[in-house]
């Protein structure tokens, strides 16, 4: 792939992370975007609903996932690196969820601190962060 192309592709990319979390108020429907902006370790925990909560809870790590595999691909061109990165996004997410659902149930305002920085995994793509790196250091030891 033309390094020219390549650029313009991550430019896409990540333009479109960007504004997942522009929009990420109109896109998504998620009580919590409010209450974690505010001080949340003061206050009781907004109601929601917890179907849709999940689902579009679930469908913005899918979004965010989609477009951070084809990052990673992007720049590694490995198709090995992809199925590793889908291993590590697939076990994250049932973990990660399950946690999450579990604040989600059982809200305690000791536990905010904690249920904030799960959802933020799940909601922001903090994984890409952290596997950048890691395979670009991977690819240097090679």
């Amino acid at each position: 792939m033309n390094k020219v192309v390549t650029y313009i592709l991550l430019f896409v990319l990540f333009l479109m992370l960007i504004l997942i979390r522009f929009y990420e108020d109109v896109l998504f429907y998620d009580p919590y975007l409010n209450f974690f902006q505010n001080d949340y370790l003061y206050i009781d925990s907004p109601r929601r609903e917890i179907a849709k909560l999940v689902g579009f809870t679930t469908l913005r790590f899918v979004l965010n996932t989609i477009i951070s595999l084809a990052i990673l691909y992007v720049i590694f061109k490995d198709k090995s690196i992809l199925k590793f990165s889908s291993i590590v996004y697939s076990m994250a997410f049932v973990v990660l969820m399950l946690v999450y659902l579990y604040f989600v149930i059982n809200p305690r305002q000791e536990d905010y601190y904690l249920f904030f920085n799960i959802r933020r995994f799940l909601i922001q793509p903090i994984i890409l962060i952290l596997l950048l790196p890691a395979f670009y250091y991977h690819k240097l030891k090679n």
